[in-house]
């Protein structure tokens, strides 16, 4: 009954010439019924679990949690889990990927997703180009997330650039899927002509920036012009008005002194010099924290920026936070923090270049939950300021001559005011 119930759609459908329709999402149907092809859940258990196979790809268990939910295997992702299936000698072949990724986009749009095209690309994607970018600032306004990469790239998040297009989120991402096939359909070749335009060749529309929570995309600030430009002119019946009244407000340089100014970055870099080494260390820190925890860097910063409102140059040298670290960790032990509080946890830590403590990055310090924030405070006002450490600190850095008598004097003068 149900192989004549597909029969029949797919005949009347057919008559209709409608380029994407029903008839699509009845064929899938059929497929998935039949169980003719695998979803992206049974590649990921045929390798043991999402576990196993984020270990296996160097991946966090997060980022193949979200292909499993998504049902989408990301093409840069599909060549590494192949070569990795002919080394355990599994059955998998790049058809399955394309079988997966056809049903993951049938299902979106029967769920309410618009104008996504389910074409079979023509050859898995090769790996593509990875930029070891970081996220220097994000915010998110009005439900539109934006933010700025490490080498001041301001970008949006792919949900950002959907609420401003007019559209919902899963159009954007069907972009990226389109954006590595070999021949380009419409909407991806209309976008390419409009960066081309302005200028602009990109390898993908967005920027992969790898964090401890899995892999982000960010959409950079030409991208997302060249996109809403489309969804206001160019993209037919899915014109939107959105995307109209936000193209008027934010084309040329608009959208990137909009994403600069609400994020708080200046674009022509001028900080003085005696914040750069605080500076560089607190954009590599950014995010790389666990949800409900808290690290000593970051919680120490007030007492780093009251020394360099005081004049003080801070550089390399002077780095308290791992004098903070040792001691609290001591303390940590003697109130059996972990029972108290629950277990502190390691977390990926990196110094800039060109500190000397970069030899050995990543770092892995020790972050601690949330719920022991008020006695790290408590701890570091009364014992490691008021009881003398800091000044210990100093000191000894003092006698080592990593640090000038008069650097010192200024430290525990302006820390005791």
């Amino acid at each position: 009954m149900l192989r004549k119930t597909c029969h029949q759609s797919n005949e009347k459908y057919r008559q209709t010439k409608t380029e994407i329709s029903f008839f699509n999402d009845v064929r899938i149907h059929c497929i998935e019924q039949a169980g003719g092809s695998m979803h992206a859940k049974d590649i990921i258990n045929l390798f043991g679990g999402q576990t196993t196979l984020a270990n296996a790809l160097g991946k966090s268990q997060s980022t193949v949690s979200y292909w499993a939910k998504a049902g989408v295997i990301p093409a840069k992702w599909q060549e590494p889990i192949l070569n990795l299936a002919r080394e355990k000698g599994l059955e998998l072949s790049a058809g399955d990927f394309v079988a997966s990724n056809r049903i993951a986009l049938a299902t979106q749009k029967r769920n309410g997703g618009n104008e996504l095209v389910l074409k079979m690309p023509s050859k898995v994607a090769g790996k593509q180009s990875h930029l070891d970018l970081g996220i220097q600032k994000q915010v998110e306004i009005d439900g539109i997330g934006m933010g700025v990469l490490s080498d001041g790239t301001p970008f949006l998040t792919g949900r950002g650039l959907a609420r401003l297009c007019g559209v919902f989120h899963n159009a954007i991402q069907g972009i990226g899927e389109e954006w590595v096939q070999e021949v380009s359909l419409p909407r991806v070749s209309k976008i390419r002509d409009i960066l081309a335009s302005h200028g602009h060749s990109v390898d993908m529309p967005y920027i992969e920036v790898e964090q401890r929570s899995g892999t982000f995309f960010a959409y950079p600030d030409n991208v997302c012009l060249a996109v809403l430009e489309y969804y206001s002119f160019d993209a037919g019946p899915n014109v939107k008005e959105e995307a109209k009244k936000n193209y008027r407000l934010l084309a040329g340089g608009a959208l990137r002194d909009f994403i600069y100014t609400q994020v708080g970055y200046d674009p022509t870099n001028a900080l003085p010099e005696k914040w750069k080494y605080f500076h560089d260390r607190v954009s590599l820190t950014y995010n790389a924290l666990p949800k409900g925890t808290f690290g000593v860097f970051k919680e120490i910063a007030d007492m780093i920026v009251t020394l360099g409102q005081a004049g003080l140059h801070i550089d390399e040298t002077f780095v308290p936070d791992i004098s903070v670290g040792i001691h609290w960790s001591k303390h940590w032990g003697n109130i059996e923090g972990d029972t108290r509080y629950g277990a502190r946890r390691k977390y990926e830590h990196n110094y800039p270049d060109y500190f000397p403590q970069a030899v050995s990055n990543p770092q892995e310090p020790w972050c601690y939950p949330e719920e022991a924030l008020g006695e790290f405070r408590r701890w570091f006002r009364e014992t490691y300021i008021a009881g003398g450490r800091f000044q210990n600190y100093i000191e000894s850095k003092v006698k080592e001559r990593k640090l000038p008598i008069s650097f010192a004097q200024l430290a525990i003068a302006a820390y005791q005011q």
